[in-house]
């Protein structure tokens, strides 16, 4: 592991946003240097937000890291991941629910952006999720979520929708399903009770970029 990045991942670790051991493993095994443009590549290992293009970014590392503690992905898991980007959250989810014995642990990735969900797939596939079909990345709009492989166990986002949860990320949802997406500057946890019943929760003081919706640029 380049040293830089084992410093990154190990500050996380002290400061508290990086807990549970297989999350702090998939963060070693899946570089973020392989998610970043290339103009990017020496500022890879820094806690920030990096360009990606389209007027996107890859998220900073402590803020993924807080998001994934919250979203407590297991093995075997059945994941959406709204807003893939360059596709460094989606290769994590798929290293924690691909983990054997799997039992059809899968993470799909939904991104608007055409040359978006390219850069995903070609670095998701310098790992091997995508020919073991623990990841594959969808190209459509998000905020409607994925109908042809709901329900999901979780459902994580990396984009801001703007004012309130889509009810069609909550009807996707698995009962005692868990949704973790921002909305304004927070990230709001939606835990799916019953069919109609949902707890939620809020953190505040982040920022994100806006979700695409309809023909808009997030």
């Amino acid at each position: 592991m380049n040293p830089q990045y084992e410093n990154l991942i190990n500050s996380l670790v002290s400061d508290g946003y990086l807990k549970t051991p297989e999350i702090i493993d998939a963060f070693k095994a899946i570089d973020r240097a392989d998610f970043v443009l290339e103009e990017h590549k020496k500022e890879a290992y820094v806690n920030a937000a990096l360009p990606i293009g389209s007027n996107q970014t890859i998220s900073q590392p402590l803020t993924v890291a807080f998001m994934l503690e919250i979203l407590a992905p297991k093995t075997g898991e059945k994941i959406l991941d709204v807003g893939s980007g360059s596709g460094w959250k989606t290769a994590l989810l798929a290293q924690i629910v691909g983990k054997p014995p799997s039992d059809g642990g899968k993470v799909i990735g939904i991104e608007r952006i055409p040359e978006l969900k390219e850069m995903a797939e070609k670095n998701i596939s310098k790992y091997n999720f995508l020919q073991e079909k623990t990841a594959e990345v969808i190209l459509g709009d998000g905020s409607k979520g994925y109908e042809e492989e709901a329900p999901f166990d979780r459902i994580i986002v990396g984009a801001t929708a703007a004012g309130e949860i889509p009810e069609k990320w909550k009807e996707q949802l698995k009962i005692g399903g868990r949704i973790v997406a921002p909305v304004n500057n927070s990230i709001v946890v939606i835990d799916k009770i019953s069919k109609d019943k949902y707890e939620q929760k809020e953190h505040f003081g982040f920022s994100f970029v806006p979700l695409i919706e309809a023909d808009k640029r997030r």
